[in-house]
């Protein structure tokens, strides 16, 4: 090949990796995440993800954040999804780096979608959800023999247009499993107000998690009729999750974390020792 056709040609195009980083804790990020994130020439990265984990990102790799919340964007959607087209253009390895889980509320499907209509090849790297990692942090399963034999997860957040006291999912049927709401912190008076209007007892165990599986967590245990002003007296922050069901009350036996010291320092390989 002559160096003018060198020259001319174009970088082989990249991959795409929409990896999951876990729902807080940079400890619960899987091994197949960690080793895309070590290796890769760029990273995209949501605000939930633990600033920790960028530490074992490349020391040349490129960082770029995507995250989004309430009232503001640092990149729409589909500027996001033109990124990682134009980053795996370049030739690169591209880290999509999205809290809990990509394919759990964390449109990874609509990114997944923009990379295959550019041609871009991918690979989705399965995070812990906090779905379902949260409650196990604060002590409740979300299924339990004899309790709950199925859960459905709901997103807390309305469609745009939708009234806050209007959202845009619908009622399970009462006593049909257990309920974990998402991104619901702002909405738990309608949420309450609408499974009690759709025939779920006022006073069924709900549980809100404030800042799941990170040193501050905190736990509120209500029900529906109370669980929004308990909440709003202890003030807590987002990110946030509803528990709602009868498993709710095993927390009282099975809480486990809040309060007590049974991770690994970060950085130390060691073992408390109390797991010693």
């Amino acid at each position: 090949m002559t160096e003018e056709h060198k020259s001319d040609s174009k970088p082989a195009i990249g991959r795409v990796y929409l990896v999951g980083a876990g729902p807080g804790d940079p400890d619960l990020i899987t091994l197949r995440g960690m080793r895309v994130l070590s290796s890769a020439d760029a990273v995209v990265y949501d605000f939930m993800v633990h600033p920790d984990l960028l530490d074992h990102a490349r020391a040349d790799a490129r960082r770029i954040c995507a995250g989004k919340h309430a009232g503001h964007h640092t990149l729409e959607q589909e500027e996001i999804n033109a990124l990682l087209v134009a980053l795996a253009r370049e030739g690169k390895a591209v880290c999509r780096l999205k809290g809990g889980d990509p394919f759990v509320f964390g449109r990874g499907g609509e990114e997944a979608l923009a990379l295959v209509a550019a041609g871009v090849s991918f690979e989705v790297v399965p995070g812990v959800s906090s779905a379902v990692a949260v409650p196990a942090f604060a002590g409740i399963p979300v299924t339990h023999r004899g309790t709950a034999r199925s859960f459905h997860v709901i997103t807390g957040h309305g469609q745009p247009g939708d009234a806050v006291g209007n959202p845009s999912w619908k009622v399970p049927a009462p006593q049909d499993g257990t309920l974990l709401f998402l991104m619901g912190l702002k909405r738990l008076d309608s949420i309450a107000a609408r499974l009690i209007a759709g025939g779920w007892s006022s006073e069924m165990p709900a549980a809100v998690i404030s800042r799941g599986t990170l040193p501050d967590q905190q736990t509120v245990v209500g029900t529906l009729a109370d669980i929004a002003a308990k909440v709003a007296a202890k003030e807590l922050s987002s990110p946030a999750l509803l528990v709602v069901g009868e498993v709710v009350s095993l927390r009282e036996s099975l809480a486990w974390f809040e309060g007590k010291s049974v991770t690994m320092n970060k950085g130390d390989d060691t073992l408390p020792e109390e797991l010693t």
